[in-house]
């Protein structure tokens, strides 16, 4: 018969191995997180040149270069697929949320420089190399936060577009996010910080709506453009 130290030793032991690999568990998802992170760095680092620079060429060169470093994230999301115990996404993922969230925000600023459109939710996920893993997948709310931070790295493209000469990337920039603005308000967002980021949208489309005006009355926006601005905001 076991004494009592006995059976509480066979009780909780087990439980010590468990915390033990869970640590361990954590530790390399943090390390392959890091290494995410890496080419993460390097892509913004790519696509600045939209604030310095108006030659498409050189637009599309950074764009290319772009979607090559992506090769090391869908690397680095193949590693995490791999270690991630099944059933158990929701357990681990916010070791990898926040640098998800960014990199949905930059997949949508290539298709943006690239097409002038709004990416959709499986077209980052192939970016990023989530569609086919079978323990990770693209959550919604990290795709809906990543176009919300699109939307402010627009509004500073639109501002950084004037002070280089280009008038007409704001009125395209403008037209972009009033969409994308009509369609988060057809969403009824219960996600406490999706919410309030997305309370924070409007300060970004009346920024971007100020560059128009000041374009319009100085005479740099052509009155069409600006018509057809302003009647997709109403």
């Amino acid at each position: 018969m076991c004494t009592p130290t006995e059976i509480i030793k066979n009780i909780f032991t087990p439980f010590q191995d468990h915390i033990n690999e869970e640590q361990d568990t954590r530790e390399e998802m943090r390390k392959i997180v890091k290494e995410i992170e890496k080419p993460l760095r390097e892509i913004i680092t790519i696509l600045q040149v939209i604030h310095h620079e108006k030659d498409v060429e050189k637009m599309h060169a950074a764009c290319i270069n772009a979607r090559k470093t992506f090769e090391e994230v869908r690397q680095g999301y193949d590693s995490l697929n791999k270690l991630i115990p099944a059933g158990q996404y929701y357990r681990y993922n916010d070791h990898w949320r926040f640098a998800t969230q960014r990199l949905c925000y930059l997949a949508g600023l290539i298709i943006f420089l690239e097409k002038g459109i709004l990416i959709d939710k499986e077209t980052t996920a192939s970016i990023l190399g989530l569609s086919n893993q079978s323990n990770l997948h693209l959550d919604l709310e990290d795709y809906l936060m990543g176009l919300l931070n699109l939307a402010s790295e627009l509004s500073r493209y639109a501002v950084n577009s004037v002070t280089l000469g280009d008038y007409n990337r704001p009125i395209q920039i403008s037209r972009f996010v009033a969409q994308l603005n009509a369609g988060f308000r057809l969403l009824n967002l219960k996600n406490d910080s999706l919410r309030k980021r997305f309370d924070g949208l409007k300060y970004d489309v009346k920024k971007i709506e100020e560059v128009v005006y000041d374009l319009s009355i100085r005479g740099f926006a052509s009155s069409s453009s600006s018509t057809e601005v302003q009647g997709e905001e109403k």
